[in-house]
């Protein structure tokens, strides 16, 4: 399968129990291939073992803070991809 997405910055979360160990979140800014062009995008991701399982969707186990530490990491991204936007304004 080609790759599809090329993430530019990543911040990895660690995920909470029921996830297995050594199981992560893998936030992520870069660009998504969508048809024929590249979109910047904001993508979470699972990771088992430090391998990025492509078609697993993220899963927040509820009585964990994982959601909340995973959007803490979106805002990070987010807040450096806009200071570097009005870096290159200027």
């Amino acid at each position: 399968m080609a790759q599809t997405f090329f993430p530019e910055a990543s911040i990895l979360v660690p995920a909470s129990p029921p996830h297995p160990e050594n199981t992560e979140y893998k936030v992520s800014i870069g660009l998504e291939q969508w048809d024929e062009s590249h979109h910047h995008v904001i993508k979470v991701q699972m990771v088992y073992d430090s391998i990025v399982a492509g078609r697993r969707s993220p899963s927040f186990p509820i009585g964990t803070d994982d959601l909340s530490r995973v959007i803490k990491a979106i805002e990070e991204l987010y807040k450096r991809e806009q200071e570097k936007r009005i870096v290159e304004v200027w």
